[in-house]
């Protein structure tokens, strides 16, 4: 009888051991498993908050961020051997020359004067000579037809007011700008027309051609 006492007493013991062992590795689970939440969350934050600081548009400043920015403006075989500049300081300045090039092309980087957005652009001859004179207050000469690419696009006011982002485009400077008088003056509605910062004057219009399509109205 006592034995049986004795191996009865064993066995409930040994349950409870069992149950207790079961309760540890439930709570040893449960706390790793709170664990891998906690870090899961960290690393999803840290993870948000990289994609946030991303979002914000980390404008060009040395020398060889400006160089790289206008490189991405239009195709390669037009940037390879362009002439690439920076804004000049303040209205009347010099463009500072940050490579020299060997064709007529001329890159600049962002953000243009008037902006706080990286929209570099690359000029032929007769574009870049258009830009220098209105951003200097001259009067402008257009002899011929002048071509412009901004193959990161640009930001202009959409139709509700708030910003609208114009995908890669083309743009075309025109010796008769009464010419561009019919086409409309929306980015987000496909061909159109826009001045460079300034007053809104028709001399000073030039035809914008995106290539592929950025925002949706």
């Amino acid at each position: 009888m006592k034995t049986s006492a004795k191996v009865a007493m064993k066995s409930r013991r040994g349950h409870e051991g069992w149950r207790g062992a079961r309760r540890w590795l439930l709570q040893k689970r449960t706390t790793l498993n709170w664990c891998k939440m906690k870090l899961t969350i960290f690393c999803l934050f840290a993870a948000l908050t990289a994609g946030a600081q991303s979002t914000a548009e980390h404008l060009p400043t040395t020398d060889a961020e400006k160089i790289a920015d206008a490189l991405r403006a239009a195709p390669k075989f037009i940037t390879d051997g362009a002439t690439i500049v920076d804004h000049p300081a303040s209205k009347g300045d010099e463009w500072r020359v940050l490579r020299k090039g060997s064709n007529e092309w001329t890159c600049l980087p962002g953000p243009p004067p008037g902006s706080k957005l990286d929209d570099p652009g690359c000029f032929d001859k007769v574009f870049f000579q258009f830009v220098k004179d209105v951003l200097a207050g001259r009067p402008q000469h257009v002899d011929r037809l002048g071509v412009a690419y901004m193959y990161t696009g640009h930001t202009v006011p959409g139709a509700t007011g708030e910003p609208f982002r114009v995908g890669p485009h083309i743009m075309v400077v025109s010796p008769h700008p009464d010419e561009l008088e019919g086409f409309t003056h929306g980015g987000w509605n496909g061909t159109y027309v826009i001045h460079l910062p300034g007053a809104d004057q028709p001399g000073q219009w030039f035809l914008v051609i995106p290539i592929h399509q950025g925002d949706k109205q």
